[in-house]
């Protein structure tokens, strides 16, 4: 399977769009370790209506004009993974929860640590707000696109750390 992508810009650095044939495939950093997303082999495109889709949202988001996405999403993961993604998508805009708090929502209370890991690979940052993820005492822990975009994107969302 080939992916699509393409570049953006945004207020958080440079982002790469990538796009399968089911769906939005990864929103990466543009310093992000590439071994933390493997998605290869991948063609560059400049027109696509998915990639056009989520650059406009992503656009939008960053302008405070969006609050949730409406794309299709295509998750490459292990079952574990896909549901703590999947929990990162019912995190409301503005709002934050735990590694515990994910972990009891997808009835593995005591995978706090696993979680973390999980969360730490998401493919599809942003749009499935792995940002929204704090540590048990509300510090900002770690993230893929650095610390001061996590900063970035809760304050953005009204919680400024």
């Amino acid at each position: 399977m080939n992916y699509i992508y393409r570049t953006m810009a945004s207020p958080v650095g440079e982002l790469t769009l990538v796009a399968s044939e089911a769906g939005l495939a990864a929103v990466l950093w543009e310093k992000d370790d590439p071994r933390r997303v493997r998605l290869e082999p991948r063609v560059e495109s400049g027109d696509h209506p998915l990639l056009d889709a989520a650059g406009r949202q992503l656009g939008e988001y960053f302008a405070g004009y969006r609050q949730v996405f409406d794309l299709p999403l295509d998750f490459k993961g292990t079952d574990f993974q896909k549901n703590v993604w999947a929990a990162l998508l019912t995190i409301p805009f503005g709002e934050t929860r735990s590694y515990a708090d994910i972990a009891r929502q997808i009835g593995k209370p005591s995978a706090c640590r696993a979680v973390g890991a999980a969360n730490g690979r998401n493919p599809i940052s942003i749009i499935a707000p792995c940002h929204r993820v704090v540590g048990a005492n509300g510090a900002l822990t770690g993230f893929a696109g650095g610390l001061k975009a996590k900063q970035y994107l809760l304050g953005l969302e009204g919680r400024p750390f």
